[in-house]
Order: C-alpha cells, then structure tokens, then sequence
C-alpha cells in the first residue's frame, strides 16, 4: 500500500518511518524543509518537489495525509490538492483540526468525488516506537480500505489486560484505533482527549507543587516535611491508583533534575483545550475541572510555579513541547 504524506514534522516524518519498517507500505513524502525530505528519501521514501508532482508519484486510487498545523496552513494546502486530485482519491487530516472544519472540508470535496477521513492522531514523539492511537472520522467504506494502513500505525494489543465484557465488539479498538463516526468524529474524540490530558496534567502538577512546597516557611516548623518528590513520583507509578505514562514522564523528568531548573513554567496551549470548553458550554456542560486547567495554562504566561514547570516537563516529554523563548 502506498502512502503520500504532506508535513515532515514530529509526527509525521515518524509515520511515515512507522510504515516504512512494517513492509508492504512504500510512502512518497513532501515538505518545505529540504532536511526533512532528505531525512526520510535516505531511509526509502519517494520525495516531490511540488504538490503537483507529488500527486503525479502517487498511484491511483490516491491516499494523501496531510500533518500540517491547523488552520489556514492546512485549508490551503486541502484547497490546492483539491484541484489535483481524482475522483475516489482520500485526503486524511491527521494534525490537531477543529472538528467543524472537518465537516466543511468533507463536504466541499465531496462534490469533488474526493474521500476525506479526519484522523485524531495520539503518540506524539514516541509514537514511532510505541505506535498511534487513532480517532477516525469518516464513511466507514473508506475507513475499511485502508484498514492495513490504520493497523500497521496502531499500537496493537501491546500487554494491556483486555478487558472483560467486551465479546462481540468492533476488535480494532482493542489494536489502538476506531472508526467513532461520520467526518468531524474523528477530530471531536481527539479534541475531549486532549481537553481530558489538560485536567490531568494540572492535576499531577498541583500535586507535586504542593509536595514541593511542604517545607514552606509558612508552615509551623513542627508541620514542615523535606519530601523526595522524584522518588514520590516513582513509588506512585508502582502499585498506586494514580499510575500514567504522564506519571511515567514526570518520574523521569524529575529523577534528572528534581527542581526542574531547565523549565521556565511558560505553558502553551494549542487549541483543543479552548475547543472542549467551547464545546462544553455549547452543550451546557459543566467542566470545571478542564477549564481551570485551561485557565491555568493563561496564569503561567504572567506567572510562573513549580506546577507549571512540571507541566512543561510533560508536555516536553510527551510531544517534544519546547517552552518559548522569551
């Protein structure tokens, strides 16, 4: 199966390499960045120096991947393939959209003849090892032809215990990957996943923050305690209730550096956050967990605590998340 893959960045130069390692997949890349594109021609991918010839290398019925940053730099790019592509071609947008704009998207190249799947991508920069957790929206026969390609990006049932009452249910879930609906699911499940991974992250930082602080000289001197938080951290990934990969990168992070002296505190957030309490309040739901998480992201523009450098460690660890320079 063949592959075409726009936008060369974390994740999708990493893709690109996942399918590459598993055979039966070949991949023709394109990117702005001449690096890039070398990085991946050098371990066997096909490269174009134009959308035009990118389209031109890629063999019918065509399936294009667009991992560009939200917004107009991905409307654009859809836009002009748009204008190249075939009828029976798919386009797949697997970077961070609003889901509103997956359903105008789908129903602009619908009149095309041209597919669209929205694919909420989770992985990040360890993805390539540990393999994509995917949220797909889209018409479920397209969904199903490129099944080998969903399959070979998914992490697979890995050593996770299944869990027990779920006979007779869709088995690709249980591999890291759903089809959750019609265009807009896909990227609707990605955006409350990451709103969900705002209030846990806030959460795990606080509670650091806290035990960091229990020596403050606010405190009685009787009431004051000298805590390891690195190995706080690590002993909870062991048998506690609390256990993450975010626990896991938190424990590592602190066990190279229990101040975190590398991180400023400066937290971004990259929209889906903002998106899920939108969403929340249009469904009248309250989420005052997830929108003080994103609130504090704001904070640690002005003002910067322990908290917010153990969430930079995070998101550091998980995505390659660099702080900006300021």
């Amino acid at each position: 199966m063949q592959i075409g893959m726009i936008g060369l960045g974390r994740m999708g130069a990493n893709i690109v390499r996942r399918l590459l390692r598993a055979g039966d997949f070949s991949a023709v890349v394109y990117d702005r960045s001449a690096d890039a594109v070398a990085a991946l021609s050098s371990e066997g991918a096909d490269h174009a120096a134009t959308l035009a010839d990118f389209v031109k290398r890629l063999t019918k019925p065509r399936t294009v991947w667009v991992m560009l940053p939200a917004g107009k730099t991905t409307d654009d790019t859809i836009d002009e393939l748009a204008t190249l592509l075939d009828q029976d071609d798919v386009i797949i947008d697997g970077g961070n959209a609003f889901w509103q704009d997956d359903i105008r998207r789908a129903k602009a190249l619908r009149s095309k003849g041209i597919h669209y799947l929205d694919v909420g991508t989770s992985g990040g920069v360890w993805g390539l090892e540990r393999g994509y957790c995917m949220m797909i929206g889209g018409e479920k026969s397209v969904v199903d032809r490129l099944d080998p390609l969903f399959a070979a990006l998914a992490p697979g049932l890995g050593d996770i215990p299944r869990t027990q009452g779920r006979e007779g249910r869709d088995p690709r879930v249980e591999q890291g990957y759903i089809h959750a609906g019609p265009n807009g699911a896909g990227h609707f499940v990605k955006m409350i996943h990451n709103g969900i991974e705002y209030g846990l992250m806030q959460a795990y930082a606080e509670g650091f923050d806290i035990l960091k602080n229990a020596n403050s000289k606010a405190l009685p001197e009787d009431h004051r305690l000298d805590l390891d938080i690195a190995d706080i951290a690590e002993v909870w990934r062991r048998g506690s209730v609390i256990p993450s990969w975010l626990l896991d990168l938190t424990a590592q992070a602190l066990a190279r550096n229990a101040t975190l002296d590398g991180y400023s505190g400066h937290v971004e957030d990259s929209g889906e956050g903002r998106w899920t309490v939108n969403a929340a309040v249009d469904e009248a739901v309250p989420a005052e967990v997830l929108t003080a998480a994103l609130f504090a992201r704001f904070r640690s523009r002005q003002h910067h605590t322990f908290a917010e450098k153990v969430l930079s460690a995070m998101r550091d660890g998980f995505g390659g998340h660099k702080e900006p320079k300021t």
